[in-house]
């Protein structure tokens, strides 16, 4: 069963034994050659084919061409065959790249559209994230397909446990800073290293990837997909540095100048961090989600009610019939996505793509009045100036309701919801009254994600930019994975089909 572990802050003479680090006991369960379940490999299918979706999808958008091209510019390195770069061919050494440069591009590819899946406890986190970077050393080593499952599991029950347990958002730290360490973790079960190393890199990953959260606040920038490819990237060269017998801070969680003391709830903090037992699966990755729309994960739910408002009450549509609209919901939604962050930002027609993603005014007006979402026709500029849209998106507030926020935060997946209730004021006095709790997509919503689903997504996705052949080619090998060869591995990626990333920009930089 799992064993929770207390974690808490001690000075320095207290000489806290490795062993009791939380940093060991996380490469204690990396080392741990438990079986994986058959219904987290097929979880894993589903979210290799998912990321493959949102990258094929922003193949040619500035933020993922930038860093296409930072990765092109640095050849394989001389300790294996190197990785895949998305949409470039892999058959040659010059068009491969050294993994750290890899997770780096792919990991920026998979991030951009904030259009695959998450996990959302006491902090935030997307654990599609660790794929890349487990993905890329995997093909620059040689690794068959069942160690990349074994590692992937990994990642995501370390991201997972640490999300439950550790609140990074309450302190303005990014949430990347759960990815560094549970990455590294992933790289040390996929290349069969020890506990001693596994910390190691472990404590580096968290070390170099707390950053602060405002590259989710106001204006927000392009380095908001760059952030956890900067950890994934972080977490390749740490795993490296760990490899060559280099340490690390120690304790990096609970030292007395560490993580916990300074960052994030102080010297009295303690924390309970679920871990698996010794021989127990890693089953973190069932209790994640994917999205079925392009918009941060708390959208999801109040996309799908407008939607559905849309098609019963039509005169919402027109501004002029709408009073007001406030949406009851978490702690979390208000403050983050919703009015209650301040931002001024999140009601500006002209702002940023990612700073429309994280405006659930913007996101409930546009598809209450479309029925629907689209990942990038919901986005344009022109549709967020559209006058109708800006009267309506004015209309929109949010609000903390108690019982939303207790439901956010439940224990119980039956229970834990991620919606909350509309009130919408007509100018004739009436009042509507809905409320959702999950999206549909979720596995206890309307219509829960399932294999057809991801493969359907990721067709819709990728028929712009992929070939129908190369479509194919990548699921038949996706759908195989435990049974992948090192050389199918390695093919484990997509080429864009002809001229698609000659339309792309293409910036030059330093290197």
């Amino acid at each position: 069963m799992t064993v929770a572990h207390t974690v808490r802050v001690h000075r320095s003479d207290e000489n806290l034994a490795r062993e009791d680090q939380l940093a060991h006991k996380i490469a204690e369960v990396a080392v741990d050659p438990v079986a994986v379940d058959h219904d987290v490999v097929d979880m894993i299918i589903n979210r290799i084919i998912d990321n493959a979706a949102v990258a094929a999808a922003s193949l040619t958008r500035a933020p993922v061409s930038a860093a296409r091209a930072q990765a092109l510019d640095h050849p394989v390195s001389r300790g294996g065959e190197g990785a895949s770069i998305f949409g470039v061919p892999s058959d040659t050494a010059e068009t491969r790249t050294s993994p750290e440069w890899a997770a780096w591009a792919n990991g920026v590819a998979v991030r951009e559209l904030d259009y695959h899946d998450t996990f959302l406890a006491a902090d935030y986190s997307h654990p599609g994230d660790n794929i890349p970077p487990i993905l890329a050393v995997a093909q620059h080593v040689g690794a068959d397909g069942a160690a990349l499952v074994r590692g992937i599991a990994t990642g995501y029950e370390i991201q997972i446990d640490l999300v439950r347990a550790i609140c990074l958002h309450r302190h303005k730290i990014d949430h990347v800073a759960h990815l560094g360490p549970s990455a590294a973790a992933g790289i040390g079960t996929l290349l069969g290293l020890d506990v001693e190393t596994i910390e190691q890199a472990v404590a580096q990953g968290l070390h170099t990837t707390t950053a602060t959260r405002q590259s989710r606040k106001g204006e927000i920038s392009t380095w908001k997909a760059h952030a956890p490819a900067f950890a994934g990237k972080m977490a390749v060269e740490a795993v490296d540095r760990a490899m060559r017998g280099e340490t690390s801070p120690n304790p990096i969680y609970e030292g007395e100048d560490g993580v916990i003391a300074w960052l994030l709830d102080g010297p009295e903090a303690s924390y309970e961090v679920p871990l698996p037992a010794p021989g127990e699966p890693k089953r973190g990755i069932l209790d994640s989600y994917t999205k079925e729309h392009s918009a941060e994960y708390q959208a999801q739910a109040w996309i799908d009610l407008a939607r559905k408002l849309h098609s019963a009450h039509p005169e919402l549509v027109d501004p002029a019939n709408v009073a007001s609209i406030v949406l009851h919901t978490s702690h979390h939604t208000h403050y983050v996505i919703g009015s209650g962050a301040g931002d001024p930002q999140k009601y500006d027609p002209t702002a940023s793509r990612e700073t429309l993603d994280h405006s659930i005014p913007y996101i409930f007006a546009v598809a209450l009045q479309d029925g629907g979402w689209h990942h990038v026709d919901s986005y344009t500029p022109e549709r967020a100036s559209r006058a109708d849209t800006v009267a309506l998106w004015q209309k929109i507030t949010t609000a903390e309701d108690a019982e939303w926020t207790r439901r956010y935060h439940s224990d119980d997946p039956a229970e834990k919801a991620f919606g909350g209730r509309v009130e919408i004021t007509l100018t004739d006095g009436s009042t509507l009254v809905d409320e959702i709790a999950v999206a549909d997509a979720h596995p206890l919503g309307a219509r829960p994600f399932a294999r057809a689903d991801y493969v359907r997504k990721f067709r819709l996705l990728a028929e712009p930019v992929l070939e129908p052949a190369e479509i194919d080619r990548f699921l038949a090998l996706a759908e195989r994975l435990p049974e992948l060869t090192a050389d199918e591995v390695r093919a484990l990626g997509f080429v864009a089909r002809a001229g698609v990333l000659d339309a792309a920009p293409r910036p030059s930089g330093l290197f």
